[in-house]
């Protein structure tokens, strides 16, 4: 059964009929949602976007069988642990909220294939985030980022983006990933580039612009003659 409740204005949520398998409250007026939301067990598809959260329940971890999770466009400062619960996760968006650290439960998210988590505040991802064997794209960008932990089990990461953080230092870790073809590093005031590691092997696009950036070694050049198509700091828009 599916229940489209979007574009309302509500600021309840009403009394939900059982076996739910899609669920959306988006663009309403909302600033709580109820712990019985996490009865609805069947739900596969929740969006609970552009609305006015301050917080999400912690039995929305009960939600097993949810597969799409929208959560963008509030004033949460925190989510809960229990999100990490949501084993059969696939897509996830916390975007443009206030977060400053992200659970380290979401590292538990085996299935996760995509995860949007930019514009927020946080400084540092979970080290935990290395467990998302199956994430294929993630978007940190507009955060507060400075540093990454190692991320060797991202061996199926293909888009990375990470404009506009605080990480200073290009993040050798990257370089470790097989499969990443996008890689996004604007704007990050990162000053030198690695020059013992190769890059990463299947990379397709690098987009260094608006770091000052002192030097460039060699394998931007290889990277150039393979076919990838590099963005240097300076380039125009």
């Amino acid at each position: 059964m599916i229940l489209n409740l979007g574009h309302r204005e509500l600021t309840a949520v009403p009394p939900l009929p059982p076996d739910l398998t899609e669920l959306y409250l988006h663009e309403n007026a909302l600033e709580h949602i109820p712990d019985t939301l996490g009865e609805q067990s069947a739900l596969r598809i929740l969006d609970l976007g552009h609305n006015r959260l301050r917080a999400l329940p912690a039995t929305l971890g009960n939600l097993s069988n949810l597969q799409f999770l929208y959560a963008s466009d509030g004033q949460l400062t925190e989510v809960p642990d229990s999100l990490g619960d949501l084993t059969n996760l696939r897509y996830l968006n916390l975007t443009h909220q206030q977060l400053t650290r992200f659970p380290d439960t979401l590292g538990n998210l085996a299935n996760l294939v995509e995860l949007r988590l930019y514009n927020n505040r946080a400084a540092t991802l979970p080290a935990s985030f290395t467990n998302l064997r199956a994430l294929r794209e993630l978007h940190l960008d507009n955060n507060r980022l400075t540093e990454l932990p190692p991320l060797p089990g991202l061996t199926d990461l293909h888009t990375l983006v990470l404009r506009n953080n605080n990480l200073g230092a290009f993040p050798t870790t990257l370089l470790t990933l097989p499969r990443l073809r996008h890689l996004d590093l604007r704007a990050n005031g990162i000053r030198t580039l690695p020059t013992e590691l190769p890059p990463p092997p299947a990379l397709e696009k690098l987009d260094l612009r608006w770091n000052p950036l002192a030097a460039e070694p060699s394998w931007i050049a290889e990277l150039e003659a393979r076919g990838c198509l590099v963005y240097r700091s300076g380039a125009a828009d």
